[in-house]
């Protein structure tokens, strides 16, 4: 990891995960998102590019709502 790279995690049950998601994704200034399950095995991973538009993250939302209806406990990392 490089020194200007950071990261954040977030643990959240499964009703707050597309919330927390859209607002990730709406701030713009994340590169990287993975969320990871209560065994933290990670289960979904997608970068966020410039200019990504509502259609492109159609199937992110997608999964995330499979999970939302797997997990009860998951963790959101953000790369910066």
């Amino acid at each position: 990891m490089s020194d200007n790279q950071k990261t954040e995690e977030f643990r959240i049950n499964s009703e707050e995960l597309i919330a927390k998601l859209k607002a990730i994704i709406k701030e713009g200034n994340a590169r990287k998102v993975t969320i990871k399950g209560k065994d933290d095995n990670e289960i979904l991973s997608f970068p966020l590019t410039v200019g990504v538009v509502g259609i492109a993250l159609a199937p992110v939302f997608a999964a995330a709502a499979t999970i939302t209806a797997l997990a009860t406990e998951c963790t959101i990392v953000i790369e910066r």
